[in-house]
């Protein structure tokens, strides 16, 4: 927990130093973040459906996967790891039952959206959130029920009711007791320079990089600029999987061998090292 309130600590200059947060969804997509030399991973709700249960983002997973999801992850990595806790799965009271059940699975943070039940993708038409009171009940909720994890509270009102009303939303999580605020999808750079400008140098920013997303620029470091401290790229891996699958097969398919494919993809001995076997090995070896 400390680690992470570390990476997004406001330095000399009074900036946070900008950090990317790559999305898994299993223990081998963190793992392969972590090895990457990311500080920290995002377990991405839209990613964990996709693979999971081959379902688009629609709030079809259940807390229940989450939380396990949550735990194969951090047994297997060592850098923190945000989850997308979704809407809280209901009320406030199983939002808190998520909340102590994710901090117990070892989460560093949790995401809680406002959004009705179940939620929607946030870059996708047809969101609806919930009041603000109530919202602002789940965020309060959250904070109670944790022991040190951060609460990320993120906030998709700025495609329903406005700018000015995702600001106030925002500024109400804030007042309840959020460490990091998240004003999901603004449209232009002008929208997200006055997140930042009201925002910035009160609390972590994040902002949400998805491909073929309603972000209004693609690269971090526009949003590092503004002072966000740290943009999300949660279906990056999975965007590259779909993308190569098809060909891969085809291959397959028409060569009947993978021998064309060497260059491209990692071998048995590459992911038996990945994930850990010489050392598991040596540790059968000394309790055998």
């Amino acid at each position: 927990m400390t680690a992470l309130a570390g990476l997004f600590a406001v330095g000399t200059d009074g900036r946070r130093p900008g950090i990317q947060l790559p999305g898994c969804w299993d223990a081998l997509t963190a793992l392969l973040v972590e090895r990457s030399g990311f500080p920290a991973a995002f377990l991405t709700g839209g990613g964990l459906a996709m693979a999971r249960l081959g379902r688009p983002d629609i709030g079809l997973v259940t807390a229940g996967e989450l939380v396990d999801a949550t735990a194969q992850i951090t047994d297997r990595i060592a850098i923190p790891l945000i989850v997308d806790g979704d809407t809280g799965f209901g009320n406030a009271l199983t939002l808190q039952r998520l909340v102590r059940h994710l901090e117990r699975a070892g989460a560093a943070a949790v995401q809680i959206e406002d959004q009705s039940f179940p939620k929607r993708c946030g870059h996708m038409a047809g969101k609806r959130v919930v009041p603000l009171g109530e919202a602002v009940g789940r965020i309060k909720a959250a904070v109670d029920a944790r022991t040190a994890m951060r609460v990320v509270a993120r906030t998709d009102a700025l495609a329903i009711e406005g700018l000015d009303a995702a600001l106030d939303r925002a500024e109400a999580y804030l007042a309840a007791g959020a460490d990091i605020l998240f004003v999901e999808g603004p449209r232009t750079l002008d929208e997200a320079r006055a997140i930042a400008a009201r925002f910035a140098a009160r609390a972590p920013l994040f902002h949400n990089l998805v491909e073929g997303g309603v972000t209004p620029a693609t690269d971090s470091g526009t949003f590092f600029d503004l002072g966000y401290a740290a943009t999300l790229h949660p279906l990056l891996l999975m965007h590259a999987l779909v993308a190569a699958a098809p060909r891969l097969f085809d291959v397959l398919r028409r060569a009947g061998s993978t021998d064309g494919l060497h260059a491209e993809i990692a071998d048995l001995a590459h992911m038996n090292a990945l994930t850990g076997l010489p050392a598991l090995l040596k540790d059968a070896d000394l309790y055998a």
